[in-house]
């Protein structure tokens, strides 16, 4: 089979991404980034102190953000636009609102029990555009079960392809992390490729290739691996989407559509 088109655009800006240029040029090429896109550096190095664009997407927080220790406040994982959330109705939740999809088909074959467990929940969705701190953290404390890197296409995930592309998330490159929470519940993550660089690293789990050769799901089981609340697991190399999906009566958002949100920012009451 061969490559989508977005893949093959991924890949040629992940290699421009990758690459050290000469400081004078890099000092354009990341100075040009930060002006174009509006990037708040603030809690961030210098943007000439990145050796390429790609570590400047990839950034880290000068200061470590402070996470709230109260067992009952999930925490954002990332710098994010909420796009939409709510119930999850007969294993279907929304893109956006009036672009409903199915869990069993965005989870795939080995998280079809996870996808009738949070039936009844809640979902989240938070977009991270190319502006935003790429990296993501655990909302809250999680004992990881597994994992699947299922591949796809890598079309962007901004607001005219959600309002306009049926199965968005369904069809763009994926990877499920199914949980369970403090109380034994289920609870799953969900990172969603997009356009340009493409790569998703996991960082309890190297296996992981995205916007690769590989074309079949990819599974991973774990046993004693817990993450804690507000831990760094992994980071975007570009924006995208995070998902996450909770079971009935375990989480009460507190959130509004179309709000920012910051990591390690409160967003919901976990009952």
């Amino acid at each position: 089979m061969k490559k989508h088109y977005s893949s093959i655009i991924s890949n040629g800006f992940g290699v421009f991404a990758s690459k050290k240029f000469p400081k004078p040029i890099q000092k354009i090429i990341n100075n040009g980034y930060v002006k174009l896109m509006g990037l708040d550096m603030s809690e961030f190095k210098n943007p000439n102190s990145y050796p390429t664009l790609n570590s400047l997407f990839t950034r880290a927080f000068v200061t470590p953000k402070e996470i709230i220790d109260d067992e009952t406040i999930m925490i954002s994982p990332v710098d994010a636009l909420v796009t939409d959330f709510g119930e999850i109705i007969n294993q279907k939740a929304y893109q956006i609102k009036g672009m409903e999809y199915s869990l069993a088909e965005l989870l795939g074959e080995y998280h079809q029990e996870a996808s009738k467990a949070v039936d009844g929940g809640q979902f989240v969705n938070l977009y991270l555009s190319p502006k935003d701190y790429h990296r993501y953290h655990t909302p809250d404390r999680l004992t990881i079960k597994s994992l699947t890197h299922i591949p796809g296409k890598l079309y962007p995930v901004n607001f005219p392809l959600l309002r306009n592309k049926k199965n968005l998330f369904i069809e763009n490159e994926r990877v499920i992390i199914e949980c369970r929470d403090r109380k034994d519940r289920t609870f799953i993550m969900v990172l969603v490729g997009a356009l340009n660089v493409g790569k998703m690293v996991v960082t309890f789990e190297d296996r992981v290739n995205t916007n690769s050769d590989i074309r079949e799901p990819q599974h991973y089981t774990y046993t004693n691996l817990t993450i804690e609340k507000g831990e760094l697991f992994g980071w975007f190399e570009m924006g995208s989407t995070i998902l996450l999906f909770s079971q009935k009566g375990a989480f009460v958002p507190n959130l509004s559509i179309n709000q920012k949100v910051k990591f390690s920012e409160n967003i919901g009451e976990i009952k």
